[in-house]
């Protein structure tokens, strides 16, 4: 079995507190470090006056390596684009739910090959900008042909597929809210699900509320599938504590929140995922994930990539908004975008850089890890590297000292 070691890194984020040649901290840092990597796993990590020979040397050059980003919240699959919307948020419309019709409309329209080719466009722009998983939901269709074409897209691009039929009511079932329920229950559910690992609700206002999410999600359970909630973006209706009493991996958004919800998830495996870009390009109130963090609960950081609310695929970008606008230190916002979203998909083999994980890595072009927070907006990725094969590769300039 072929190896492959990578020298010069300058700083190391393992997410590895326990490796005895890191700082032992939460990020495991390593200075002056190399890693060898055999077929798809990690085979060795520590300081480079230690490293073992391998078959094949990469030289790093003074760079910094970090897990790849795990992005567990987007909605790649969708026809059709809302910048108009977005200008009318900046003019200062409130953000609803509303503008999902739009996007509904344009896929339906939209032919499998154009869903799938948009889908990948934005795997790839991911890809550059040093993320290795992806989660990926369904949602645009909301009928049970388009969403088996949704479904079946995402589960062709990524593992972590989400079935999201209940995003909200189609306007064929305004007047008929109970039958678009049982319709996502029953036979939506049962064409989507064996494309699908996680079952998603919006239970929000201008959604679905409490009562609906139970129903759907117990179904999504009884079929195999895995729940995970939008939840508290728009109005508290009970979904976080919902998601802790069904387990759900994950809660996303947590813009409303109180005291009682962060002592729920801290005392709980249910991860709260705050979506940066949404809260930017909706003008919202950014998510506390300082009082979340501070209150015991696990935070990750997702990009919430769609047409409407927050189109973009860059983590950078949303960890140095949370660094920003959520006050996170840059430390605790590079772990909630590696390895606490590895939590949220119920992960331990990705978002952490130690023997026996999968080398998934992204390569910064600078001297540490905190520069994507410093330098917002500069792209700095200059490689990727998914299951111990480079997927990605950008020359750079040299890297300053």
């Amino acid at each position: 079995m072929a190896s492959t070691r990578f020298d010069n890194i300058a700083m190391l984020v393992t997410n590895d507190p326990a490796n005895d040649a890191g700082d032992g901290s939460a990020l495991g840092v390593i200075h002056d470090a190399s890693m060898v990597i055999e077929s798809d796993r990690v085979a060795w990590v520590g300081h480079q006056t230690d490293a073992p020979d391998a078959d094949v040397l990469v030289d790093f050059d003074g760079q910094t390596v970090i897990p790849g980003f795990v992005d567990s919240h987007s909605h790649l699959v969708f026809g059709g684009d809302r910048s108009e919307e977005f200008a009318a948020r900046m003019a200062g419309i409130p953000y609803t739910a509303g503008g999902i019709a739009s996007t509904v409309a344009a896929t339906r329209a939209a032919d499998s090959e154009a869903l799938r080719a948009n889908a990948r466009r934005l795997v790839a722009e991911m890809a550059a900008s040093g993320t290795t998983t992806v989660e990926i939901k369904g949602g645009y269709g909301l009928t049970t042909h388009d969403e088996v074409r949704g479904q079946s897209i995402a589960h062709e691009l990524t593992p972590e597929s989400t079935f999201l039929g209940a995003h909200v009511v189609p306007a064929e079932y305004r007047d008929r809210r109970d039958d678009y329920v049982a319709l996502v229950a029953g036979e939506m559910l049962d064409a989507c699900a064996p494309s699908a690992r996680w079952i998603d609700v919006f239970c929000d206002r201008g959604a679905f509320d409490i009562d609906e999410a139970r129903l759907v999600l117990e179904a999504g359970v009884a079929k195999g599938l895995l729940p995970r909630l939008h939840a508290h973006q728009l109005s508290r209706t009970g979904a976080v504590e919902l998601g802790v009493v069904l387990d759900a991996a994950s809660v996303d958004h947590c813009n409303e929140m109180t005291d009682d919800d962060f002592d729920m998830l801290a005392g709980s495996s249910t991860v709260a995922t705050v979506l940066p870009g949404a809260d930017f390009s909706t003008r919202s109130r950014y998510a506390d994930a300082r009082r979340m963090i501070d209150a015991g609960v696990v935070v990750a950081i997702a990009t919430d990539c769609n047409p409407g609310p927050s189109y973009t695929t860059n983590m950078p970008f949303c960890i140095a908004v949370a660094v920003r606008e959520m006050r996170l230190t840059p430390a605790e916002a590079l772990w909630s975008a590696t390895a606490a979203g590895a939590r949220a998909l119920r992960r331990d083999d990705i978002g952490v850089l130690a023997v026996g994980k999968h080398a998934d890595l992204a390569v910064i072009a600078s001297p540490s890890y905190v520069h994507l927070a410093y330098r917002p907006g500069v792209a700095l990725v200059s490689a990727t590297w998914k299951s111990g094969l480079q997927t990605m590769r950008v020359q750079r300039s040299a890297t300053p000292l």
